[in-house]
């Protein structure tokens, strides 16, 4: 028996969708069986590969020619009871607003386990932690990395972003701004998303010990260039060399704007050191501040982040030399920078 179907780019991508993540087998199938026939297979050759029969795949051929791909959702066999729909919206409710400490457990996050037990312990009911797991399904929940988010919030943050807003948009052409901060390298590598073959976890090789070394850089707000300064530790020392480097580099300017983070070392008031060296160079160094808890509002982070992204996330690298290497051949390749950002208005050309 013969008979294929000829399905859009589009209409593949959906069927493609149901049958990897649908948490229906049926739907599952039934995008399987159709995604054979599209591809020419005999219907033979289907019907022995997927344990179904002819019929079901002329079924599912008719009612993708008369309804297309939502046709493979099917209806739902008989009705929902009214109290699993309200079972579910329970646990969902847990799920997402509350934690297991609330129910006395010392755990931080939810597992199907344990909602079972809540469910048990607090209505009496047995459910089992797969009809939990298709309860969470069903409404629309995913196992998966939440985001971090910091929770304190600086209460000067608009004013301090008026400012440095002011700033920018005011500089003349005599003086420059910066945004400063540091960064650590360490031969212990971060571990980060890569393909590997199902059911086997693809190895990282770590070093026995982890050294580091710290990076000061700048970025230059008008050009989007990058000014580095190596260092062994990341204190007020590295701060202040980094701070000679921007004086000898950027000597065509009166006035350079710092701008970075409330680490201690930043603070003259927190750091003899600093406070010493502004007492010599204060009027052709002038610090600003971002708002606390807002790296966000810091442009240099997003650089780093793509350091940590494309080059020090699971590294081969033999020796701390050879990452410091790589790490500064990649910056330089890179630089200039795009100022990746929504938090200030987009900078003046040089």
């Amino acid at each position: 028996m013969n008979g294929s179907i000829h399905l859009s780019a589009d209409e593949r991508n959906d069927l493609l969708d149901h049958y990897r993540r649908s948490p229906d087998p049926a739907v599952r199938l039934r995008a399987h069986i159709l995604l054979l026939l599209a591809e020419g297979y005999p219907w033979a050759v289907i019907a022995a590969v997927l344990f179904t029969s002819s019929s079901t795949i002329r079924r599912w051929q008719q009612r993708f020619h008369r309804s297309g791909v939502e046709a493979i959702l099917g209806q739902r066999r008989g009705r929902r009871a009214p109290w699993t729909s309200w079972w579910a919206a329970l646990v969902v409710g847990w799920a997402l607003h509350q934690t297991p400490r609330d129910f006395g457990f010392y755990r931080s996050r939810w597992t199907c386990t344990v909602l079972a037990l809540v469910v048990e312990e607090r209505q009496g009911m047995r459910v089992s932690r797969e009809t939990i797991r298709r309860w969470l399904h069903r409404e629309d929940l995913v196992w998966r990395r939440p985001r971090p988010v910091l929770g304190p919030r600086d209460p000067q943050r608009d004013a301090k972003l008026r400012a440095l807003r002011a700033l920018l948009a005011q500089l003349p052409d005599d003086e420059i701004a910066v945004f400063a901060d540091e960064v650590d390298i360490n031969t212990n590598p971060k571990i980060g998303s890569m393909w590997m073959r199902r059911g086997q976890q693809a190895p990282v090789v770590t070093p026995g010990s982890n050294a580091k070394r710290y990076l000061a850089g700048s970025l230059n707000w008008r050009t989007g260039q990058m000014l580095l300064t190596e260092g062994a530790k990341r204190n007020g020392e590295l701060f202040c060399r980094h701070l000679d480097d921007l004086r000898r580099r950027l000597r065509r300017y009166r006035v350079i704007h710092v701008i970075c983070d409330n680490a201690r070392f930043h603070k003259p008031e927190r750091c003899r050191r600093l406070a010493a060296y502004l007492e010599q160079w204060g009027h052709r160094l002038v610090l600003h501040f971002v708002p606390t808890y807002a790296p966000e509002t810091n442009p240099i982070e997003r650089v780093w982040w793509h350091l940590h992204e494309e080059i020090t996330r699971n590294h081969r690298c033999g020796s701390l030399e050879e990452l410091i290497d790589l790490v500064v051949a990649w910056l330089e390749s890179r630089s200039p920078f795009a100022i990746e950002t929504s938090v200030y208005k987009p900078r003046k050309a040089a």
